[in-house]
């Protein structure tokens, strides 16, 4: 039963964790979704364009995360992630990749990113657009137990190279952050040969919302309090990820916190420490309260981030 019950987790999670590619058998609808991250919080630009610059120097960050541990062929997850203000303020520029591997499936997905800032009181609104595109590789010879022909698990079905496009909004200062972002315009069908199809449709649409504020108890004791919402056009429940965060700030130098993802029942424990004004290192995680918790042992993740340019000081710290 247990072996049944991990074929079963991969099998959900084949038709609808992010960028799988898997085909919606009624309607050749292709579920492309989006990552889930639990240390987004420190590295905006994986949920939001806009993100870009707002760091006010050159930013790097790269993440591991090993999903439902103790599953075979679980998911894998890196992103990296690069971006930074020029001269003027006004215009920031960024690139981000990601990188899947789970059961049968590779996928890659890579963007160039383009912010404008425009400063407004105490902060800043910016605007930003995201294009690139996502590749998918899933090879169903690898799936044991498949009768052929199948409806479903084609030999035809061909790896996909899709072009995609996103843009958000995000406002900062510091004390306060809001963000709503689009992660997808274009979304895909397959046409029953093996080929995919690129359309638009306001229905499809995922829109991300986060915000979050800054609580300074003392110099040495601060709160971080969040939210982030993704809500579905498309489907029936409308939420598909509802996050609720609190990080502790201990000197600026230790942050510590946790989160609980509601829709999923899992709760996030993250660790981070500020090595320096420029460095910082981070661990998550998640342990799934709900159902997972039978088969799963729950989801690490890793996150390192570094900062260039004298910006970044013990002095002027960044918290968004």
């Amino acid at each position: 039963m247990r072996k049944t019950g991990y074929i079963f987790i991969i099998l959900v999670f084949l038709f609808s964790y992010t960028t799988s590619g898997q085909t919606n058998p009624d309607s050749g609808r292709i579920i492309l979704g989006y990552p889930v991250y639990s240390q987004y919080l420190h590295n905006g630009l994986m949920i939001n364009p806009a993100y870009a610059g707002s760091r006010e120097a050159l930013s790097a960050a790269i993440s591991y995360r090993m999903q439902w541990m103790g599953i075979a062929d679980a998911p894998k997850l890196q992103s990296v992630s690069l971006h930074t203000p020029l001269k003027d303020d006004k215009v920031a520029l960024g690139l981000k990749a990601s990188f899947m591997q789970y059961g049968v499936t590779k996928s890659t997905s890579v963007y160039a990113i383009y912010a404008y800032h425009i400063r407004t009181g105490k902060g800043k609104v910016s605007f930003g657009l995201k294009a690139g595109v996502d590749m998918s590789n899933t090879n169903y010879t690898g799936l044991l137990g498949i009768t052929r022909p199948d409806p479903v698990f084609t030999d035809t079905d061909k790896p996909y190279v899709l072009p995609n496009a996103g843009a958000g909004v995000y406002y900062f200062s510091g004390r306060l952050f809001a963000g709503l972002s689009v992660p997808s315009f274009l979304f895909y069908r397959n046409t029953g040969n093996g080929e995919t199809q690129a359309f638009h449709s306001f229905k499809e649409y995922d829109i991300i919302l986060s915000a979050g504020g800054l609580v300074t108890f003392s110099q040495t004791l601060k709160f971080k309090p969040s939210v982030l919402i993704d809500l579905s056009m498309h489907d029936a429940e409308h939420i598909n990820q509802f996050d609720i965060n609190g990080n502790l700030i201990i000197s600026d130098f230790i942050w510590v916190g946790g989160s609980y993802r509601v829709n999923e029942q899992v709760s996030v424990g993250m660790f981070q420490v500020q090595i320096n004004p420029q460095l910082m290192f981070g661990v998550s995680y998640d342990y799934p309260a709900g159902r997972m918790n039978s088969y799963s042992k729950g989801s690490t993740e890793l996150f390192l981030r570094y900062e260039f340019g004298s910006k970044v000081s013990a002095a002027n710290p960044r918290y968004f």
